[in-house]
C-alpha cells in the first residue's frame, strides 16, 4: 500500500491568519497536519473558505505560514528563500484554476511550456523546441498549438497547456487547485483521465483540491475533509461511503447524486452557514451546524485521532461511541 511507504511530503501543525482591523485575526488554517505519500494522489475537500487553497500556496511557498513546518523529502522546506526557494519549485509544480490568469497572453503555447526549460537552462532552443512538442503530445495535442495564442484555446485545451507546462521541469508533486471546476464535466472527465494516466506513466504525487466530492473521490486514494481551518476527518476513498464518520463529511456524502437515478438515502441539509473565520466559537467548529451536538461540542475542539488505520476523525461524538 502507498501509506506503507515513507512520506514524500509532511505537513506539520501549519496555522495561517491574516490580520484585520481593530487587531482581529482571520484564522485560515489551524494546527494542520497531513503526509502525501510517494505515487499518491490525496484529495482534499470543503466548502469555500475552509482554506484549502490556502494550504495549497502554503505547501508551494506563494504563501508564509505563521507556525508549524513543512518537510519534503525530510528538508524543511517553508522558510526558503533565493536560488534555494527557487530550485525547490522545480519539484513542486502547481495546477491553477483558471490557466489563463497564469499564461502571458502575449505568449505563445510554446513559449508558455518551454520557459520553465529556458529559465533554468535545461536546455538550449532546439532542444526545448523537440522537448515542448514532446509534452504537448504527453497532453493530447498537436505540434500546431506551439504557434497558437492563450485566447485561441478552449478551457480544456489550456488546462491540458497548464500540466503540459508544469511537467516540464519533471515535478516529484503536482498541485491541482480546484484544476477541473471550470470545466464542462465531458472535458472534466479528459483531465482527469489524462491527470490518472500520467501519473501511473510518471508516479506522480498529487494533492487534488476541489469542491465536487464525487470527482475528488474519483481521482484521489485518500480524501482529506476541511471545515474552517481544520481538518475533520482522512479518510480511504474506498471506504469514503461505509466508513465515513463525521458529521460534516455524511452531509456532503448524501448531497452526490447518482447518475445512475435517485440517491439511495434522504439528502442531509447542512442548516445555516459556517461561523465567521475571525470569530470561530469556542469548541467544535461545526456545533452551529450539527444536529447531533452534546455540550462537549461547545467546550473542547475536538482532536483529529486514528479510529482505524489510515481513518482519522475530529468528532467528540464518534470518540464517544467507540
Amino acid at each position: 500500500m502507498l501509506q506503507e511507504k515513507e512520506p514524500i511530503l509532511k505537513i506539520k501543525n501549519v496555522t495561517k491568519q491574516f490580520d484585520l482591523e481593530k487587531g482581529k485575526k482571520l484564522t485560515v488554517l489551524d494546527n494542520v497536519s497531513l503526509e502525501l505519500h510517494s505515487g499518491e494522489c490525496l484529495g482534499i475537500v470543503g466548502e469555500s473558505g475552509c482554506g484549502k487553497s490556502t494550504l495549497a500556496n502554503i505547501i508551494t511557498n506563494l504563501e508564509t505560514l505563521d507556525s508549524g513546518n513543512i518537510v519534503y523529502n525530510n528538508e524543511e522546506i517553508s522558510s526558503l528563500s533565493g536560488e534555494k526557494l527557487r530550485q525547490n519549485r522545480r519539484k513542486l509544480q502547481m495546477i491553477f484554476q483558471d490557466p489563463s490568469e497564469s499564461f502571458n497572453p502575449r505568449m505563445r503555447i510554446g513559449e508558455i511550456i518551454g520557459e520553465p526549460l529556458l529559465n533554468f537552462k535545461l536546455m538550449n532552443k532546439t532542444e526545448a523546441k523537440l522537448e515542448i512538442i514532446k509534452l504537448l503530445q504527453m497532453v493530447g495535442l498537436n505540434e500546431e498549438f506551439m504557434s497558437r495564442y492563450p485566447h485561441q484555446l478552449s478551457g480544456g485545451q489550456k488546462q491540458r497547456v497548464a500540466i503540459a507546462r508544469a511537467l516540464s521541469l519533471s515535478p516529484e508533486i503536482i498541485i491541482c487547485d480546484e484544476a477541473t471546476s471550470a470545466l464542462d464535466v465531458s472535458i472534466q472527465e479528459q483531465v482527469i483521465n489524462l491527470l490518472v494516466d500520467l501519473q501511473k506513466k510518471k508516479g506522480l504525487s498529487y494533492i487534488f483540491i476541489g469542491h465536487d466530492l464525487a470527482v475528488v473521490r474519483n481521482i484521489s486514494h485518500r480524501i482529506v475533509v476541511m471545515y474552517l481551518g481544520r481538518i475533520v476527518e482522512v479518510v480511504y476513498s474506498s471506504k469514503l461511503t461505509k466508513a465515513s464518520a463525521h458529521p460534516y463529511t455524511k452531509a456532503l456524502l448524501s448531497s452526490v447524486f447518482s447518475v445512475k437515478g435517485k440517491n439511495d438515502t434522504e439528502i442531509e441539509i447542512i442548516e445555516g452557514d459556517p461561523p465567521s473565520p475571525s470569530d470561530i466559537p469556542p469548541g467544535c467548529s461545526f456545533n452551529s451546524r450539527c444536529t447531533k451536538c452534546r455540550d462537549i461540542c461547545f467546550k473542547e475542539k475536538p482532536e483529529l485521532k486514528e479510529i482505524e488505520k489510515g481513518h482519522l476523525v475530529a468528532c467528540h461524538l464518534y470518540h464517544e461511541w467507540i
